[in-house]
């Protein structure tokens, strides 16, 4: 579909600047924008690219005014950020959405499927499955027992999720995510080996959660592993058994947080963090990457480092820390000297 700039402003109570009937199909940056393309320009070290761009129509603020000559069409906007995102969302809208079930799909006789429902060739969707109005189920994802979806979620290639679990309204699982797999549970023997600790809870995903390619959320012990609303996970992460993450807590890629953790509300964690076991992380807080959390965290700290520091005392350390090769050499040099003055006072 395409939008003309005259349709770009008024959805967005913006300004033409150029031609109003210059028209885009597609989103682009602005260094690499070509013709046909909508870019933005939200970070002034870029605006040497307004230039030279190629892209037909350029989002700027209000307040922009070009140094030099712009080929491009411009619409001046209040806050080029929140338009880049409401325009997205309007492209999004204008998609296609799958309907229809595939005949090569495997859908058990006692599973419930609601209207405007799409299945994909080869899923597989078992007994006693509820799923809701609108559910879009991609080719080769399996749909357990009894488990429970809940409308407008939207199920990418290859999910798995294990029977009993839960998933709310409006989430989005991408592809290779795997929702209730067995926690990581095993009693050593007096023989050295190891018995599996049956894991009988199941996953709990509320409403407008969103979970990365290849991320795992594993199964309850007993009772359940709960992701509250509105959270946000990128790909492959893992969460332990019996973990619960806080309402509108963000996680970057490759966070691995062990069982019966709990995470609070709003928090912010960074790409490689670990979580040990037990531990309660509180609300509002923020983790720097590759830190190693393995205790409590309040409400609202910053913590950075493995292990974990809180924020100023972590940068004090580093700035010690990042001196000791000069230090080092100052303390041989300083051994030297008492040396040779020990020498001399032998002498």
């Amino acid at each position: 579909m395409q939008f003309t700039a005259e349709m770009i402003a008024a959805a967005l109570n913006g300004e033409v600047v150029g031609n109003k009937d210059a028209s885009v199909s597609t989103v682009s940056s602005i260094d690499g924008g070509k013709a046909g393309s909508l870019a933005y320009l939200t970070n002034p070290k870029y605006e040497q690219y307004i230039y030279t761009t190629e892209a037909s129509i350029v989002l700027v603020d209000k307040s922009f005014e070009p140094k030099g000559e712009v080929k491009a069409t411009l619409v001046k906007v209040e806050n080029v950020g929140e338009c880049v995102l409401n325009l997205l969302e309007m492209y999004n809208a204008t998609k296609p959405r799958k309907t229809g079930i595939s005949k090569m799909a495997s859908i058990n006789d006692d599973a419930t499927l609601g209207e405007g429902c799409y299945v994909g060739d080869f899923a597989v969707v078992e007994r006693g499955a509820k799923i809701g109005n609108n559910v879009q189920i991609y080719p080769q994802c399996y749909i357990g027992d009894n488990v429970v979806i809940g409308e407008g979620t939207k199920i990418y290639p290859g999910v798995k999720i294990y029977e009993g679990c839960k998933i709310g309204k409006n989430c989005i699982l991408h592809a290779g995510a795997v929702i209730g797999a067995d926690g990581f549970g095993f009693a050593p023997r007096e023989d050295g080996t190891f018995a599996k600790i049956p894991q009988l809870g199941i996953v709990i995903i509320e409403d407008n959660v969103e979970i990365g390619a290849n991320t795992c959320v594993d199964r309850a012990k007993t009772d359940a592993t709960i992701i509250h609303s509105g959270v946000k996970l990128d790909n492959l992460i893992q969460l332990g058994h019996n973990v619960e993450v806080g309402a509108n807590t963000v996680m970057s890629a490759q966070v691995g947080i062990a069982g019966t953790t709990k995470v609070g509300s709003n928090c912010f964690i960074a790409g490689q963090v670990g979580i040990a076991d037990h531990v309660t992380v509180g609300n509002g807080v923020k983790i720097g990457s590759k830190s190693g959390i393995d205790k409590n965290v309040p409400d609202g700290e910053i913590r950075f480092g493995y292990p974990a520091l809180p924020g100023v005392q972590y940068h004090r350390s580093f700035a010690v820390f990042r001196q000791l090769p000069d230090m080092a050499y100052t303390l041989r040099a300083l051994e030297k000297s008492v040396k040779v003055l020990e020498e001399a006072k032998e002498k």
